[in-house]
């Protein structure tokens, strides 16, 4: 049963939820140019190939599975936990509590911080490519990323307007 909202709890969950948006909004307007400037490139066979692939790939891997299955629903829930439980570390650092970086189970910190360190390593390996192929895998990640912010605003609505939302916060057992 939900606990009772207090104005910290409402502003925390709205600050985590816009917190995250803000960032998968800032990477996708900044990868953006550099996936329409790989268009500047006479593109071969194998290049229309490799972005047809990787768009679709990206669209399902990072955006069907990665957001809509997993990261959005979470942060969802994550965001309506805060809102019912408001302490004032939680809401200052609001955007990483929502993305499960702390008080979160252990195996939710641990695949948080792997998955970041991950990505990463993938973000700085990118940038050693040349354009067109670094547009190419740009388009890519831009769909994903905008899939993304579109799951995390649809799931935040439904997870504040629904009485019941059955998504996990993976937070630790309280004592």
């Amino acid at each position: 049963m939900d606990r009772p909202t207090s104005l910290t709890g409402t502003l925390a969950a709205a600050w985590g939820i816009a917190g995250v948006l803000v960032l998968l909004g800032s990477a996708t307007m900044r990868l953006a140019p550099l996936a329409v400037d790989a268009f500047h490139y006479p593109f071969t066979a194998m290049h229309w190939l490799s972005l047809i692939v990787i768009v679709a790939g990206m669209a399902y891997a990072e955006g069907y599975r990665g957001f809509q299955q997993g990261f959005s629903p979470r942060v969802a829930a994550r965001a309506r936990y805060l809102r019912e439980h408001a302490r004032p570390l939680h809401a200052l650092f609001a955007p990483f509590f929502c993305m499960g970086y702390f008080h979160a189970t252990r195996r939710r910190r641990i695949t948080s911080i792997s998955l970041t360190a991950g990505i990463i390593v993938l973000v700085l390996m990118v940038r050693l490519l040349d354009q067109p192929w670094r547009g190419i895998i740009d388009a890519g990640v831009v769909v994903g990323l905008g899939w993304g912010v579109v799951t995390i605003i649809l799931f935040s609505v439904l997870a504040f307007r629904n009485t019941v939302f059955p998504y996990s916060p993976e937070v630790p057992e309280e004592r």
